[in-house]
């Protein structure tokens, strides 16, 4: 079979395939820069959506806060079934939700 190549009839195959690869490995290093945070920041984060939760909760009613609360543990049992679908087991997985669920802080701390 004949592939019609965008550079013509001079293409090299290896060449596109080496390029893509090189262009996957960048796509896949910045997602990994995006969602790469620490710790002390996930910690942060919990301490701003706990104080959060309180505000609602007294703001509004404490019933808002507990809901307020509950969206975010939804969130990360949900991060944490894809986790677990995603291949990581025990530790691993928990922190991988813990850290997306609450590395939100990463954003708002300068």
């Amino acid at each position: 079979m004949n592939q019609q190549w965008p550079e013509g009839s001079n293409a090299d195959p290896g060449a596109a395939r080496e390029r893509y690869n090189a262009d996957m490995q960048a796509s896949r290093g910045a997602m990994r820069d995006l969602f790469r945070v620490e710790l002390p920041i996930d910690h942060m984060g919990l301490a701003i959506t706990i104080t959060a939760s309180v505000l609602v909760g007294v703001a509004w009613s404490p019933r808002t806060g507990v809901i307020f609360a509950g969206a975010f543990a939804s969130l990360f049992v949900v991060a944490l079934a894809a986790a677990l679908l995603a291949g990581s087991r025990g530790r691993d997985a928990v922190r991988a939700a813990y850290k997306f669920t609450f590395g939100c802080a990463e954003w708002i701390t300068p």
